[in-house]
């Protein structure tokens, strides 16, 4: 069983920027694609970013393209997520997740195998 343990939520002022931290155990991190989703009190969990295993290919959703990188270092077992010109409507908690099988949507959550167990990030306008 993969655990994964995510840091760096917190308040922070709009316009201002946070860097996410997901690490996970075992052995196996460099073969998962891994992905950040997010969910505020009244909305359905949504899909932020994604990164394939070796970290060459990424994709974003279009609320936050040219505010937030996704990043992993496979050395380190970690996967990151840079926040800048955060706003208040990205106030949610952050989940990290790990996909590790090549069926279904890397869009949807149903698809991810391993979470986190979140980090709140707010943002005061």
């Amino acid at each position: 069983q993969v655990q994964l343990v995510e840091s760096g939520g917190g308040l922070v002022q709009a316009g201002g920027s946070l860097r996410l931290s997901c690490v996970a155990s075992g052995r196996a991190f460099r073969t998962y694609r891994m992905g950040w989703f997010r969910q505020a009190p009244e909305k359905e969990r949504g899909f932020v970013a994604t990164i394939s295993p070796s970290g060459g290919s990424t994709y974003y959703a279009d609320s936050v393209q040219g505010r937030f990188t996704i990043s992993r270092d496979n050395a380190k077992n970690t996967m990151y997520l840079q926040m800048n010109s955060l706003k208040p409507e990205d106030t949610a908690v952050y989940y990290c997740a790990a996909f590790r099988f090549t069926t279904g949507s890397m869009y949807s959550g149903d698809s991810y195998d391993y979470w986190g167990q979140g980090t709140q990030v707010t943002v005061s306008s």
